[in-house]
């Protein structure tokens, strides 16, 4: 990459190690982690979003079978949704979960709180109300910071861009020393960015997953898709 160009990385899956592993589950009042745990894991058996897979590890190995979830629907980059038990559930992004009328009340300022600690938090509704949040750690990669420095040091210009909460992305990307971060973006949105940098004469590199970041990818002058997307 020459000097100049712009580096464009996401996060999970990226600089993170994109094996997230649960970390804790809290339900809304009225609602038990077990419920909870058993809403989100049967949903998320319909999902491919490494997230995903973490939630429905973690509830196996506390003992929690899924239950059975129909009429599953993907929303990219905002989250996913169903009927659980003949009730609707939905699993995703504040924005998401609020759009649906349930409201988040103290589960949005316990979520900050988590998100300033580097965790990726996934609200949960069940039957039209808040049902309670999941947060997932997923590592930084051992080689990421060392990569940081040696682009840095070639005098290209880095920016993490990213789906995930602003609080989270910004406590990884000071863990790696990016000073540049794009958060909360929608695949569409990282298209747009990409294409926007390019419009203005940009030379612009970007690291992916090769799933959600796929417009991006393929808009960016070299669009690399990591094996462990």
């Amino acid at each position: 990459l020459s000097r100049g160009t712009l580096v464009v990385f996401d996060k999970t899956g990226t600089l993170t190690e994109g094996r997230p592993r649960l970390v804790l589950a809290e339900p809304a009042s009225g609602e038990g982690a077990a419920t909870l745990l058993r809403v989100a894991s049967g949903l998320e058996r319909g999902s491919e979003h490494p997230l995903a897979a973490a939630i429905a590890e973690g509830a196996a190995q506390r003992g929690i079978q899924p239950a059975a979830a129909q009429e599953f629907r993907a929303h990219p980059g905002r989250g996913i949704s169903g009927r659980v038990e003949g009730r609707a559930a939905a699993l995703g992004s504040a924005a998401f979960i609020e759009s649906l009328g349930a409201r988040l009340g103290s589960l949005a300022e316990r979520a900050e709180t988590l998100r300033a600690e580097g965790r990726s938090v996934v609200f949960a509704a069940l039957g039209g109300r808040a049902a309670g949040l999941l947060a997932v750690a997923d590592p930084i990669k051992p080689t990421s910071a060392e990569a940081v420095r040696a682009l840095r040091a070639e005098g290209l210009r880095l920016v993490m861009l990213t789906g995930d909460g602003r609080a989270t992305a910004q406590a990884v990307a000071k863990q790696l020393g990016i000073e540049e971060v794009v958060a909360e973006a929608l695949p569409e949105q990282k298209a747009d960015l990409v294409r926007g940098l390019a419009e203005q004469g940009r030379r612009v590199a970007m690291a992916g997953d090769g799933v959600n970041d796929a417009p991006a990818l393929a808009l960016a002058e070299v669009g690399i898709a990591m094996g462990t997307g």
